[in-house]
């Protein structure tokens, strides 16, 4: 590896470690309690390190939303182009969707749990192209491939997506903040959330 590749990869690391440690922060401490200064401590660098790489501190939680968007629409994807039931695949989807949000607590928080800042510039992920709704649409198109092969009723697709989300959303939540609750075997309960989600819409 040649030295320019070697600094890409340590500020590559770096961007991350920053992004980690805000996400942290921010869900800990609230947004308006966090600053660049401990930020920066957190990771031990100086303030002016972090200011390369984020301008500010709402730079910083836009950028920690959209690279978990990202990484879960990277994720979703891969789900969409197998083949097989389309049933089946809209589940494995929800359920990658929870277990993706178990693996990345804080940033799962920070993106989904956390009241955004006044001042936050919510039009931008509410774009078709955003990371955000791209991966809100595997959730209309597996409904959608569900409803054509006649494996669900027709119904209001972006109705029936939002219910899905606030699903596996409130299971995912309830998993993270409420983890020492003697869940009856965490698979199972993901597992019965995500197909008494599906079975309903089934009618």
């Amino acid at each position: 590896m040649g030295v320019k590749e070697r600094r890409a990869r340590q500020k590559k690391f770096l961007r991350q470690e920053i992004l980690d440690a805000a996400s942290e922060l921010f869900v800990r401490d609230g947004y308006e309690n966090v600053s660049m200064r401990r930020i920066a401590d957190k990771i031990e660098y100086s303030p002016t390190t972090i200011y390369i790489y984020f301008k500010d501190k709402a730079e910083l939680l836009e950028q920690v939303c959209k690279e978990t968007f990202g990484r879960l629409v990277q994720r979703l994807s891969k789900i969409m182009e197998q083949p097989g039931d389309p049933v089946e695949r809209l589940k494995r989807g929800l359920i990658a969707y929870i277990e993706f949000g178990l693996a990345n607590p804080h940033h799962y928080r920070a993106t989904f749990m956390m009241p955004f800042p006044e001042g936050f510039d919510h039009e931008k992920y509410h774009q078709e192209d955003s990371p955000g709704m791209q991966a809100f649409a595997f959730l209309t198109r597996g409904l959608t491939e569900c409803i054509k092969a006649g494996k669900l009723p027709a119904m209001n697709v972006e109705l029936a997506s939002q219910t899905l989300w606030a699903g596996i959303h409130g299971i995912t939540s309830l998993l993270i903040t409420h983890y020492t609750f003697p869940w009856a075997g965490r698979d199972k309960v993901i597992h019965s959330t995500v197909d008494t989600l599906v079975a309903g819409l089934a009618g």
